[in-house]
């Protein structure tokens, strides 16, 4: 029986969650000392923590080891949580996850002074123009709408310092519900439906840091919120991001090859998986999405991917 259950049968008081959770992180206040960056302290963080699972009542059904594991995660990334939305404890039944969010990404890009990102949401009503190709560009004036139910684009623009064409990318937002559904295990108890526009503007973000200069920092957030984002527990120790399988329950470190996937090294998709996956797909919005995976592939394998893209394209348009 634990310390709380057994102060509850001696006293009759069941003890306050919040201060039990403030008491469980003091002790482990030397550890996030030392994992934290220069910016932050232990107690910041530690407040920070108790603030968010104080307006959280799905969070006090987490297991306190778990939630720590996720402030650990925060304090290697520097980022604070629920601050500015730099990144969020997101509660899945009794297990917690930091999620990382735009914002968080945004300043770990601006930490390294290699590069600018930046990312804007689209509504009904804006005024809205862009281009790809050689000479990209985004014309955004932005309406008085903000309603996350009218959005209708979202996009991410990156500038390595010294270049002198922006990386730009462009998502409607029918193409970043059927992204979410194609890779989401949670069901509506995924993040996506408490903060749709967060997690709207975190994946052409996504893509745009594969073409921006990485830090350790930048990768292992990157991992994570590729792993969060399929529906699997992830927090970061030492320099890799270790993945709980939540239907499996398997735990596994992420490997140096899969990191370098997910910040825009090779697929961790094989090549003959995604070469059935467009032979296969019957719409046009989830075969454009495989085109956008594409893109990384080794040359050889790109070229033969892309024209089975454009082949299914044709089958599903009739051109």
């Amino acid at each position: 029986m634990s310390t709380a259950n057994l102060k509850t049968v001696a006293t009759g008081k069941k003890e306050n969650p919040v201060a039990s959770f403030s008491n469980f992180l003091e002790k482990f206040k030397p550890q996030m000392a030392l994992a934290l960056p220069k910016h932050l302290t232990a107690d910041r963080m530690a407040r920070l923590a108790v603030t968010a699972f104080s307006t959280t009542p799905k969070l006090q059904e987490c297991e306190p080891k778990s939630i720590l594991g996720a402030i650990m995660t925060a304090s290697t990334l520097g980022l604070e949580i629920n601050v500015d939305g730099q990144g969020f404890l997101v509660p899945y039944g009794r297990t917690c996850t930091f999620v990382p969010g735009w914002k968080g990404l945004v300043d770990l890009v601006s930490r390294s002074g290699r590069a600018t990102v930046w990312t804007g949401a689209v509504f009904e009503g804006d005024d809205f123009d862009y281009a790809l190709g050689d000479s990209p560009f985004i014309r955004h004036k932005p309406g008085e709408e903000n309603d996350p139910d009218k959005l209708t684009h979202v996009y991410a623009v990156g500038r390595v310092n010294g270049s002198q064409l922006p990386v730009i990318e462009v998502w409607t937002i029918k193409k970043i519900w059927k992204h979410r559904d194609k890779y989401n295990k949670q069901g509506g108890k995924h993040y996506s439906f408490r903060d749709p526009e967060m997690y709207a503007r975190k994946i052409p973000l996504l893509q745009v840091l594969k073409y921006m200069p990485k830090s350790i920092e930048l990768s292992n957030a990157v991992a994570l919120s590729a792993a969060v984002d399929e529906g699997k527990h992830a927090v970061i120790e030492g320099d890799f991001v270790t993945v709980t399988d939540p239907d499996t329950g398997e735990i596994r470190g992420m490997t140096d090859t899969e990191q370098r996937s997910n910040s825009g090294g090779t697929p961790g998709t094989p090549y003959s998986v995604m070469l059935d996956r467009i032979q296969k797909c019957n719409d046009i919005d989830v075969l454009d999405i495989c085109a956008d995976e594409v893109r990384d592939y080794p040359e050889n394998e790109r070229v033969k991917l892309e024209q089975a893209y454009m082949d299914r394209r044709e089958v599903l348009t009739g051109a």
